[in-house]
């Protein structure tokens, strides 16, 4: 840190993007199921009860890039709604 480099990793949940859709595209073409089914479902199963946005994910990676996380280093940033069941 003491030459200003810190190494961080954020850890994405579901985000309502356009990887996002294709993913659920694919899904819906295998399985035969309606596309904002299979969209609706996946967001009920995240304890937030929704997606994340693209703006979410913007605002960490801003804050981690910026001064005021200078003294964040070597951590894994979950932002998934809560999905991930270990970190309790």
């Amino acid at each position: 840190m003491h030459r200003n480099v810190t190494i961080n990793n954020i850890l994405p949940g579901i985000f309502d993007t356009e990887g996002q859709w294709h993913h659920i595209q694919s899904l819906s073409e295998q399985t035969g199921r309606d596309f904002s089914a299979i969209h609706k479902e996946r967001a009920a199963a995240s304890p937030a009860q929704r997606y994340g946005q693209p703006e979410e994910f913007g605002a960490t990676c801003a804050f981690l890039c910026s001064q005021q996380a200078g003294f964040i280093t070597g951590q894994n940033l979950l932002i998934d709604g809560g999905s991930y069941p270990g970190t309790f």
